[in-house]
């Protein structure tokens, strides 16, 4: 498909550059697809109501590390400042990272981050690594001179949190942003981006939804940096997607094939979770223990094996993620129900307001499909 059928005019003032608070107090906008789509506005404490009981919420626990690295390289007397956002760890010593110049580095590099005491090294707050390999594309893979629990404690002593270029464009990190954009769930660090469809939970709602007897599972996916690049391409078809780590344990997977056989919805909490319940249900049968690197694109005319619903913010125009929520409830749905969104005020991107998509019809495999 064309990019551009993706895409929409969205004021700039339209993005979040805080999320609301409490965080349950955002809005949603709730989409069924018919014939003409049908809008609700609601909020996301309306979220248990709208949801029966025996229903699963599938939530991504992975955990924002403060991957936006600033640094210098030395070449002799040379020296050049860089900004790194690490995207995909490696090993226990070795991070895949975005940089910015990428044309400053070349293989053999040595880069230190954070500050130093002139003469020092290998002190608190100082982070060395060699370059080790450059692709054409300008990702560098950075070996660090510490590994394992110790460079994890070095990055968090030396990095930021990476907001979203949208926010960061308007403003810089500050302390309240380490609480803010992460979920109250997080418990496996690794993403350089959160899952911000997550962001909106509270104990107060987690509360509503055991009263209401819904189920709570979850899986990870450590969200990459590539999810803040835009679509260069002009087809889908020639865009590639960046690699990400995720796992579903076959406990989960069990759990959620069971919901789903006694007739209950699997909603997935985000796109992130989505991805990695469909990348873990290509086999036969359906849905099934998963742990690895996923790039799955999803654009319209995919065929959903594992899930029945989304909540989700909003996304930007021309994303991989605008098209995700299209391919799940169509893409003329979504082009209005965006439309009413901005004409209403709702608030995009990462600190913004939810919605909840309903699946348009043809949109989930069937049962023949699942074990085909």
């Amino acid at each position: 498909m064309r990019v551009d059928d993706f895409d929409f005019d969205l004021p700039p003032e339209r993005i979040a550059l805080r999320p609301a608070r409490p965080r349950d107090a955002a809005r949603m906008l709730v989409v069924r697809p018919s014939e003409h789509a049908q809008l609700e506005d609601l909020g996301v404490l309306d979220l248990p109501s709208l949801l029966a009981p025996g229903d699963a919420l599938v939530f991504n626990n992975t955990k924002v590390i403060p991957a936006q690295l600033e640094g210098t390289r030395t070449r002799g007397d040379a020296v050049a400042g860089i900004g790194a956002t690490l995207h995909l760890r490696a090993g226990p010593d070795r991070w895949w990272a975005f940089v910015r110049p990428a044309k400053k580095l070349v293989v053999g590099d040595r880069v230190r981050f954070g500050q130093s005491t002139e003469g020092t090294a290998c002190l608190s707050g100082v982070l060395d690594a060699t370059v080790a390999e450059k692709k054409e594309t300008g990702e560098i893979l950075f070996v660090f001179d510490l590994a394992g629990p110790d460079l994890e404690a070095a990055i968090h002593g030396v990095g930021h949190i990476p907001l979203p270029p949208y926010i960061a464009a308007k403003r810089g990190e500050d302390a309240q942003d380490r609480t803010d954009y992460q979920t109250i769930y997080a418990e496996r660090e690794g993403a350089v981006a959160a899952p911000t469809a997550g962001l909106h939970f509270t104990d107060r709602l987690f509360a509503a939804l055991d009263a209401r007897g819904i189920e709570r599972h979850t899986v990870t996916l450590h969200v990459g940096a590539g999810t803040f690049l835009p679509v260069k391409a002009d087809d889908t078809d020639a865009h590639e997607m960046h690699a990400e780590w995720g796992e579903i344990s076959a406990e989960t997977a069990a759990a959620l094939k069971a919901v789903r056989a006694r007739g209950n919805k699997v909603v997935a909490v985000g796109t992130t979770s989505l991805r990695i319940l469909e990348s873990a249900a290509r086999g036969q049968g359906g849905l099934a223990a998963f742990a690895g690197e996923t790039r799955i694109f999803i654009t319209p005319g995919y065929r959903f094996r594992a899930v029945d619903a989304l909540m989700t913010n909003f996304h930007l125009p021309r994303s991989t993620l605008f098209m995700l929520v299209s391919a799940l409830s169509g893409l003329g749905t979504m082009r209005a129900a965006y439309a009413h969104a901005i004409e209403t005020g709702y608030r995009f991107y990462s600190y913004g307001d939810s919605s909840l998509l309903f699946p348009a019809s043809g949109s989930i495999a069937s049962e023949e499909e699942l074990n085909s």
